[in-house]
């Protein structure tokens, strides 16, 4: 695809990031932040399983001969599951900031610096992580591999420290 195109669903990604943030901060103050975590983590962790997996041929041995089954995902699915999954990642960002203003009330502007200073490096370092695991793979899917290992960590501690109420990092919960 042209430079001008992979633009273009860059934008199409990052727009409902954008746009529906503010949606995401609404419904983090209805339901509650750890609600819209929870289910916008399990959606963004279908869809990037979806989009990891790369164009795959396989060839079958069958009695007559072989049959080829080639599974790849079309240009217009690609596109529909990142714009959800930008809108996933967007609420998931609101509700974020709501846990920070349920768990920290008194130091809010320390805490969304520090939430912000992390979002800024991994802004920074994930694209470097991404082209690293590009060239050592060879495969285009493996951006969205390594960001379904990341939502499947996230799922597996969010499980732990808010339904399990375990303590994670060895400071008893409240």
């Amino acid at each position: 695809m042209s430079i001008v195109m992979a633009s273009a669903f860059a934008a199409g990604f990052s727009l409902p990031g954008s746009v529906l943030r503010a949606v995401g901060g609404v419904l983090a103050d209805k339901f509650g932040a750890h609600s819209v975590t929870w289910w916008g983590l399990w959606v963004a962790w279908i869809c990037l399983f979806i989009l990891s997996y790369p164009a795959t041929d396989f060839v079958i041995h069958t009695i007559d001969g072989t049959e080829t089954l080639h599974i790849s995902m079309p240009l217009a699915g690609f596109v529909a599951l990142t714009f959800v999954l930008g809108g996933v990642l967007a609420f998931g960002m609101a509700s974020t900031f709501k846990y920070v203003a349920d768990d920290f009330p008194t130091n809010m502007g320390v805490v969304t610096g520090v939430v912000g200073l992390a979002g800024g490096l991994g802004g920074f370092l994930l694209p470097i992580l991404f082209g690293v695991l590009l060239d050592l793979l060879k495969i285009r899917s493996s951006c969205f591999m390594l960001l379904y290992g990341v939502v499947w960590v996230s799922l597996i501690l969010i499980y732990i420290s808010e339904i399990k109420r375990a303590s994670i990092l060895g400071v008893a919960r409240q």
